[in-house]
């Protein structure tokens, strides 16, 4: 094992990946996946039935950065009444010229980090410029880092939140109207949530969907990440329908993404209707937001190559703020 090899902590993380920095390291790794630069297998699931959850192994090359990323990630969705996170992670970031092992991150944090940094960037190339309203739906980790994305790339003045535990939604907004700075208020209903609302984020684990599609608002921007599984649905198939739809990968959004498959099933669309991966925005080969009034939809399920690109801007960053913890053999 390489004297070289650093781990990285979720504080150190967190530290060293800044919401910003996060966004632009999506922004370079949807662009290496447009130009074809990306060794990207469909991941790898592995259930655990009786315990409502799963192991997710996810590899990646980039040919361009010259780094190899493995990421295993667990989901329990028990694990909040066991007193455990419900999302577990590490990332293994590699030298992509002589195999050696640079750093072991920590990985929910680096996933939250990374999902957030995702639909920052889908927000800034596909939502109005003047949206100030957000709507976020779920309120745990993954939908701190929504919120906060938003922030960075739009001038959100308020915020609302709804969850199917009030008790969260009024913690989240407790918390994100201090760390954000703007007022942040839970939502007793879903129609109050999307009231208005200018960017939509999804960050759950619903099998059913989360809202009507009349309660959408026109011209609103949806992000929608939480279902990543064909039997996952937060996006209703009529606001599916009708909406702009952008996804992160078009071959593991057809194989994993409840909110597409489930209309493309039905025969309500057909895969044309996903009009371009968010890396074709990117580099300028297809266009933003068309219209003002246009419902645009980013459905994302999480590739690899984010987690190599936030793992390699992390690790530059850690080592030049003198942050992690040196593995010797």
């Amino acid at each position: 094992m390489s004297a070289n090899l650093l781990y990285l902590s979720a504080d150190a993380v967190r530290r060293a990946l800044p919401m910003r920095e996060a966004i632009e390291a999506m922004r370079d790794a949807f662009a290496q996946l447009a130009r074809g630069e990306v060794a990207l297998p469909l991941r790898l699931r592995l259930d655990a039935p009786s315990d409502r959850g799963a192991a997710l192994v996810m590899p990646s090359h980039s040919t361009s950065e010259k780094l190899f990323s493995l990421k295993m990630v667990s989901v329990f969705h028990d694990n909040p009444q066991r007193g455990l996170p419900t999302i577990q992670s590490v990332v293994i970031l590699t030298d992509g010229s002589t195999g050696t092992h640079l750093a072991i991150l920590e990985g929910a944090s680096l996933t939250a980090i990374r999902t957030g940094a995702a639909s920052g960037l889908a927000t800034d190339l596909l939502a109005r410029p003047d949206a100030a309203a957000a709507a976020i739906f779920g309120a745990g980790v993954q939908a701190r880092t929504q919120l906060e994305a938003l922030c960075a790339v739009r001038p959100i003045r308020r915020a609302r939140v709804h969850d199917i535990e009030p008790a969260l939604a009024e913690r989240f907004a407790a918390e994100m109207t201090e760390r954000l700075g703007i007022p942040v208020e839970p939502a007793a209903t879903p129609a109050k949530n999307l009231e208005d609302a200018d960017a939509v984020c999804t960050a759950t684990p619903s099998c059913t969907p989360l809202f009507a599609d009349s309660e959408v608002p026109p011209g609103a921007h949806i992000n929608a990440v939480g279902a990543y599984r064909p039997d996952m649905v937060e996006v209703p198939a009529a606001t599916v329908c009708r909406a702009r739809v952008v996804v992160d990968h078009r071959a593991s959004a057809l194989e994993e993404a409840g909110d597409l498959i489930a209309p493309l099933r039905s025969g309500l669309i057909g895969e044309g209707h996903i009009s371009a991966e968010l890396g074709e925005i990117v580099l300028g080969r297809k266009t933003g937001r068309r219209a003002a009034d246009e419902i645009t939809l980013f459905k994302s399920v999480g590739v690899a190559i984010q987690d190599l690109c936030a793992a390699a801007r992390a690790l530059a960053s850690a080592r030049q703020l003198g942050l992690g913890t040196p593995i010797h053999s």
